[in-house]
């Protein structure tokens, strides 16, 4: 489903990905709902977003975190 919503070009934000047709990255949707914004709060302040967009980004989040790569969530004393 994201495939269509989701695009990363160099040109815009740097190449990260954002949803298609706007300077909204993924990064922000997620920052956003983290920090406790619901959707209808995110599509009132952005309105060239829709629902799908939202969903998309949070997929295509979710398939980028399936890679294999081990995140350390512990600091390490040094």
């Amino acid at each position: 489903m994201f495939n269509q919503l989701i695009i990363s070009d160099p040109a815009i934000m740097m190449g990260k990905p954002v949803i298609a047709g706007t300077r909204i990255t993924v990064e922000l949707i997620l920052e956003k709902l983290s920090t406790g914004e619901t959707i209808e709060q995110i599509l009132e302040a952005h309105p060239r977003l829709s629902r799908e967009a939202i969903q998309a980004a949070l997929a295509f989040a979710a398939e980028a975190l399936r890679a294999v790569t081990v995140y350390n969530t512990t600091e390490v004393d040094q």
